[in-house]
């Protein structure tokens, strides 16, 4: 076969395949350009998911007639100053947008720069340019795109619903609204109602504003500040609390230099910082923005400029990990039963008779919905002697109303004085405005987890040497994973060696969980093991074997505390980092504020 040059409208219909995906790939290429023109506002509209129509309307700084003559040739660029594609400050610079599209669409281009005396239009339709004429436009550029893929009829069967591709419209500028606090948008179409974000305040207020405008109040509630600097690499933005999480990734906003990536680099480390606070079926919501010299960073890495490259890789990652643990930190007694009403939510009685309901029979007609088709009950007699033995539950497991002046002492501390404790398994503790209760299995996982995590670092676990072995036995493939793990198992003091093809002897445990089922603790430990690879840092292996040993050494649910006990477990949680959660992203209490329980009973 001869080798022959591509005529140039298939070579532009290839490189839009790889720069317009989409109309959101379109109505993202088109908004980085009137970021990049300096705009102060930009109006977005779309019509048919934006298949049919896109236009956008921006005050920048727009174009002469000698620029627009360019703008929609391939490789011609305004934000390259020389050949340097290290010193990238524009979210554009290829050069292939406006070609791209102008070749799989009927694109027009209605520009005014200030040195003009009035606008000029092109149009380009499927890559046929026309000629530039005068046109009416006070400032900036409006850009309209119709018809789009309609020069590739192929890529349309690729498109999914209008509903969907205005979904994805609408994802894409909310991310440049996030990066670009100062600017003023604006979003309509057929497919939704118009939403507008107006331009904030400079600084970290007005980012949270913005962003708790486009991610909502839950959002803006459970945010925590970030911020980190190191070696001119700037980390900062808002994570929210471990209140917020979501069940997938997508609540994951990040920005480098100012231009929204995927980056799998970022994304592991959110996900290590976040891996002492949350299930592992759950996703932090987090807007990270990462400023560094461009030098250290490539952006052209991806034709629709969706990924990057650090230079110091290891530098951003660590960096990112220790800003976000910092601030989790910071906020560590937030969780998830303590805010967005939940706690307040499981109160509410499930059916309420309504007067509403009532009939010349009295309550019966709400007994369909309450009780089913069976007979109604006789609520004359429910109320009888009898009939109230029914709610004896008996008396708590413990009681420390013994001497209340000794624990009023302790109403004022964080999580107030110990009252009682039920079911073998909660403590309920007094405020001054309220009341808590305390899952203790889980508040004292956390607190040996955090002790656990203190001795390594400063002087290595403390092991107790068993008089006589235990001898485990367990299948051959689990004896093999825990033999070629035990360098990292004698770490936290677990020393263990191989016993025979089908058995482990344990010869030393850790000091701080003190006697332990060490059968339990070693099968727990080769199911976390089977989740790791060889990608996941020791770091984080190490934490998950502490993890494992601190759920095994801590106060288990259904054992009966004295009053001096619980009250010391309180005192614990309060001066350990991240008692809010125990190591599985569980809470550890829950509070319930005067007012709140007296909107429960009318009284409010």
């Amino acid at each position: 076969m001869t080798i022959r040059q591509l005529p140039e409208q298939i070579v532009n219909r290839i490189a839009a395949g790889e720069v317009v995906e989409r109309p959101a790939s379109a109505v993202k290429e088109l908004v980085e350009n009137a970021i990049d023109a300096g705009a102060t506002r930009i109006d977005v509209f779309t019509d048919g998911g934006g298949r049919r129509r896109i236009a956008i309307t921006d005050d920048g700084v727009g174009m002469s007639c000698s620029d627009l003559a360019l703008a929609a040739d391939r490789h011609a660029t305004s934000k390259l100053d020389d050949e340097d594609l290290l010193r990238i400050r524009t979210l554009g610079f290829r050069g292939e947008a406006l070609p791209s599209i102008g070749a799989v669409s009927r694109l027009t281009i209605v520009t005014r720069h200030a040195s003009e005396a009035h606008a000029w239009s092109l149009e380009v339709d499927a890559g046929r340019k026309s000629e530039i004429v005068p046109a009416a436009l006070t400032a900036g550029t409006r850009v309209e795109v119709k018809d789009l893929f309609y020069a590739t009829p192929a890529r349309l069967k690729f498109l999914k619903t209008d509903r969907t591709e205005a979904e994805a419209v609408r994802e894409v500028v909310r991310r440049l609204a996030m990066a670009r606090q100062h600017i003023s948008f604006s979003l309509s179409g057929e497919e939704r109602p118009p939403v507008t974000w107006t331009a904030a305040l400079p600084g970290a207020a007005g980012r949270l504003t913005r962003l708790g405008n486009i991610l909502g109040a839950d959002f803006r509630a459970n945010a925590i500040e970030i911020r980190a600097e190191r070696d001119g690499i700037l980390v900062e933005g808002f994570a929210a609390a471990p209140s917020l999480t979501r069940a997938n990734a997508l609540g994951q906003y990040l920005f480098v230099n100012g231009r929204p990536v995927r980056d799998k680099l970022i994304l592991g480390a959110v996900r290590a910082a976040y891996a002492d606070y949350l299930p592992r079926d759950r996703h932090p919501v987090v807007a990270l923005f990462v400023t560094l010299d461009t030098q250290e960073v490539d952006a052209n890495v991806h034709p629709a400029k969706i990924e990057v490259r650090f230079r110091n890789a290891s530098l951003v990652r660590s960096l990112i990990v220790y800003a976000l643990k910092d601030g989790l930190a910071r906020e560590g007694k937030r969780t998830a039963a303590n805010s967005g009403g939940a706690a307040i939510m499981s109160f509410r009685p499930g059916i309420m008779a309504s007067p509403a309901l009532r009939t010349s029979d009295g309550w019966r007609a709400s007994y369909p919905s309450a009780f089913g088709d069976s007979a109604a009950p006789d609520f004359r007699s429910a109320f009888s002697e009898a009939a109230q033995a029914a709610f004896d539950a008996g008396m708590p497991s413990a009681d420390v109303r013994f001497d209340p002046t000794a624990a009023d002492d302790l109403l004022d501390k964080p999580l107030g004085a110990a009252r009682t404790q039920v079911h073998e398994t909660y403590i309920v503790s007094q405020t001054r405005d309220g009341l808590i209760v305390v899952d203790q299995h889980a508040a004292h996982e956390r607190i040996v987890y955090e002790k656990f995590k203190a001795s390594l670092e400063r002087d290595g676990v403390q092991r107790q040497m068993l008089l006589i072995p235990e001898i485990v036995e367990m299948d051959e493939a689990s004896v093999e994973k825990l033999a070629a793990r035990a360098e990292e198992l004698e770490k936290f003091g677990l020393v263990i060696e191989s016993f025979g093809p089908g058995a482990v002897a344990v010869r030393e445990t850790p000091s701080l969980i003190g006697k332990t089922d060490a059968a339990s603790l070693l099968r727990d430990l080769t199911e976390h093991m089977a989740e790791w690879d060889e990608a996941l840092p020791l770091e984080r292996r190490l934490m998950h074997v502490a993890a494992t040993m601190a759920c095994h050494g801590s106060v288990r649910a259904g054992r009966i505390l004295k009053p001096e006990e619980m009250n010391a477990l309180l005192r614990e949680m309060e001066v350990t980092p991240n008692s809010g959660q125990c190591n599985h992203g569980r809470p550890t209490y829950v509070e319930l504020k005067l007012a709140d329980i007296e909107k429960l009973f009318g009284r409010r």
